[in-house]
């Protein structure tokens, strides 16, 4: 099993989309990218702590490629707009992909380049590839919080 974990706007519809991946054994809702040790929700939403809402997944690489992950990234929000997400604003809601191998770093690089020099987006990509740090898993009333509503993705 491999790791990768996704910033793509608020956590709740990026793990529900992560989810429904044949490939994907888990998915974990949590705050990376910040400063503050053990950060709360609260505080993450000040975007004083600079953590970003991320979805952390353990895939099978037989199944699905990390560059299948990486196109779902890219298809399922905006990474054009800086530090937002349709009505979300802030830091943590920016477009990031957070590596945890060379390879990863590698492929997210070119996956990006491609999809910049491929016409679709207008304006410039603005979404950031840095090594993963810690992991902060966000409260448990946060994980799977779309199934555990009853809703398969937000709608905005």
């Amino acid at each position: 099993m491999e790791k990768a974990t996704f910033g793509a706007g608020c956590f709740w519809g990026v793990e529900a989309i992560f989810q429904k991946i044949n490939g994907v054994s888990k998915t974990e809702v949590g705050y990376l990218g910040g400063t503050k040790e053990s950060p709360t929700y609260q505080e993450v939403c000040t975007g004083g702590t600079g953590h970003a809402e991320v979805v952390q997944l353990e895939f099978d690489p037989n199944i699905v490629s990390y560059e299948d992950l990486l196109e779902v990234f890219w298809e399922n929000h905006n990474p054009t707009t800086l530090n937002r997400q349709g009505p979300d604003i802030g830091t943590q809601y920016r477009s990031a992909i957070f590596y945890h191998t060379d390879g990863q770093k590698e492929n997210a690089s070119q996956s990006k380049q491609e999809k910049q020099n491929s016409g679709k987006y207008k304006k410039e990509i603005v979404t950031e590839i840095t090594p993963a740090s810690t992991f902060h898993k966000a409260e448990e009333y946060h994980q799977k919080y779309l199934e555990k509503k009853g809703l398969d993705s937000c709608h905005f």
